[in-house]
């Protein structure tokens, strides 16, 4: 990048880092759910069609320990959780889109 301080290999270990989180099936999806704002775990299920509860879990608890999601807890009553993203997961939505165009104009399979 011009005018950037960055050598090769900490943008390498930046990208490896955050394709230990993205790279995982489903994480791209969820991001992109909450980008229309909070929702419960029953909201993303449905949004994200074909995720098992178990990995829906686990995935939300990755994407919260990397800081990209915040669980919240109304403790009611009844007890409500909801997901949402924090700043650094709503910066992400722009990159996931151009993310998704490139993957669409370069990686499609092409017809032969």
């Amino acid at each position: 990048m011009p005018g950037s301080e960055m050598d090769h290999s900490s943008c390498d270990a930046a990208v490896t880092l955050a394709f230990t989180v993205l790279g995982k099936r489903w994480n791209g999806m969820i991001v992109s759910s909450l980008g229309g704002g909070a929702t419960s775990f029953v909201g993303l299920r449905r949004a994200v069609t074909g995720i098992s509860d178990a990995v829906l879990s686990d995935r939300l608890a990755e994407l919260c320990d990397a800081g990209l999601v915040v669980r919240d807890v109304d403790p009611g009553p009844p007890v409500a959780v909801s997901y949402s993203l924090t700043d650094a997961g709503s910066r992400l939505l722009p990159i996931l889109d151009d993310l998704g165009r490139w993957a669409s104009d370069n990686l499609a399979v092409r017809a032969r």
